[in-house]
C-alpha cells in the first residue's frame, strides 16, 4: 500500500516509517518539522518508495490532495512534550484539534482507513490504576495548561467516534503510554533522554517533585508494532486501545537505574516541579494502562522490558554524542 504518516518525522512517526518500509509498503511522511527533524529521516530517506512533504495538517487542501493519493493515514502529527505544550499552548491545541479534523475531513471524503494517535494524558489524574479504556476521567482545572493538551487530545478522539459513527469511516484510536526509544530528543521534556544525556555528561541528574510518581515507559517498536496489528483488525475499528507496558517504575528508581547503566558519578537531583514548570503545573502519581483490550483483540503483548530500552537508547545516545558506550547491549 501506499500509506500517509502525519508527523513522520517526528519520533514516533520515523519508527513507524521505517518498520512500514520495511515491510514492503510505499510511505508518505508529512511533517511541518516544528519538534520533528529530517534527522530522524537518515536512515531511510533516499530510499526508493518514501517520500517526504513538509507541510501542516492545519492546510486543508494539502492533507485532502495526499489523502487522495494513499491507501491508509496513520496521524501522528501533533504538539508534543510537557516542556513545549506549556511554552506554547494555544499552538499545542491548534495543531492537536484541528490537524486531526482536517485529516478525518480528508479521510472521509476519500474513505481512507486512519489509526489516530492519542495518549495516555487524556486519563488526567485517574486514581483508577491500571487505566482501563472506558473509565471515567478527572482533569484538573481550565487555568493550569498543563491539562490542555489532554483536553485537546480527548477532543480528537470524540472527532474519530464521531466520524465512525456518523459516516463509518474506519478509525482506530491507539493511547500511546510514556512512547521512548532511540531518536527521541530530550528537547521537549522528555525524561529518558534528559536523563541519559545527563548521566554520560556527569552532570547532575534531575528528577522533579518527590520522584515517587509512577511511570510505564514503552519501547517505540512495541507502540510500533501494536498499531501496525491493530490497523489490520476490523474488529478494531471504532474503539479505543491502549499501547505500551505496564512495568511500572518510579522516576526516581528510573534515575537510579539510568545512572547504574551509564557508569555515572552523576549525583541525582530533586527539583521542585513549580522550578521548572511555573505554577500553571500539576502531575499524577501513577499512569498505568490496562492492557486486557489490545491483548484480547490482537494478541499484543510489550515485548521489550525497561532494562532492555535503557540499553537501547543509552547506546543511541552514545553514537549521537560520539562517545564510547559504557555498556553492551544485551542479547532481545
Amino acid at each position: 500500500m501506499r500509506i500517509l504518516v502525519t508527523g513522520g518525522a517526528g519520533f514516533i512517526g520515523s519508527h513507524l516509517a521505517e518498520e512500514l518500509l520495511r515491510r514492503g509498503h510505499e510511505v508518505w511522511a508529512l511533517d511541518d518539522l516544528s519538534t520533528g527533524s529530517t534527522e530522524n529521516l537518515a536512515t531511510f530517506e533516499r530510499h526508493a518508495r518514501f517520500r517526504f512533504l513538509e507541510g501542516s495538517v492545519v492546510d486543508s487542501a494539502l492533507v485532502h490532495g495526499v489523502v487522495a493519493q494513499c491507501d491508509r493515514v496513520y496521524h501522528l502529527a501533533a504538539a508534543v512534550g510537557v516542556k513545549y505544550v506549556l511554552e506554547n499552548p494555544l499552538r499545542s491545541l491548534l495543531t492537536n484539534i484541528r490537524g486531526t479534523e482536517v485529516v478525518l475531513e480528508a479521510a472521509s471524503q476519500h474513505r481512507r482507513k486512519v489509526i489516530l494517535t492519542s495518549s495516555s494524558e487524556v486519563y488526567g489524574k485517574g486514581v483508577a490504576v491500571p487505566f482501563a479504556e472506558d473509565d471515567d476521567r478527572l482533569i484538573g482545572p481550565t487555568h493550569k495548561l498543563r491539562w490542555s493538551y489532554a483536553c485537546g487530545k480527548a477532543v480528537d478522539e470524540c472527532l474519530g467516534h464521531a466520524y465512525h459513527q456518523q459516516y463509518q469511516l474506519p478509525v482506530v484510536i491507539v493511547r500511546c503510554f510514556n512512547t521512548c526509544g532511540p531518536r527521541q530528543s530530550s528537547a521537549y521534556g522528555m525524561v529518558i533522554p534528559a536523563m541519559v544525556q545527563r548521566a554520560l555528561r556527569g552532570e547532575p541528574i534531575l528528577v522533579f517533585g518527590d520522584g515517587q510518581q509512577t511511570r510505564c515507559f514503552s519501547a517505540v517498536s512495541d507502540v510500533v508494532r501494536a498499531m501496525l496489528m491493530l490497523a489490520e483488525s476490523r474488529e478494531a475499528e471504532g474503539q479505543v486501545f491502549n499501547a505500551g507496558t505496564d512495568e511500572e517504575v518510579t522516576v526516581h528508581d528510573l534515575a537510579r537505574r539510568i545512572k547504574r547503566l551509564c557508569h555515572s558519578d552523576s549525583p541525582i537531583e530533586l527539583v521542585p516541579y513549580e522550578q521548572v514548570y511555573g505554577q500553571s503545573f500539576e502531575d499524577m502519581r501513577r499512569r498505568v494502562p490496562d492492557l486486557s483490550r489490545i491483548r484480547r483483540v490482537v494478541g499484543y503483548r510489550p515485548q521489550v522490558t525497561l532494562d532492555r530500552l535503557l540499553e537501547i537508547t543509552i547506546r543511541d545516545h552514545c553514537e549521537r554524542m560520539g562517545i564510547a558506550c559504557p555498556i553492551e547491549v544485551s542479547a532481545a
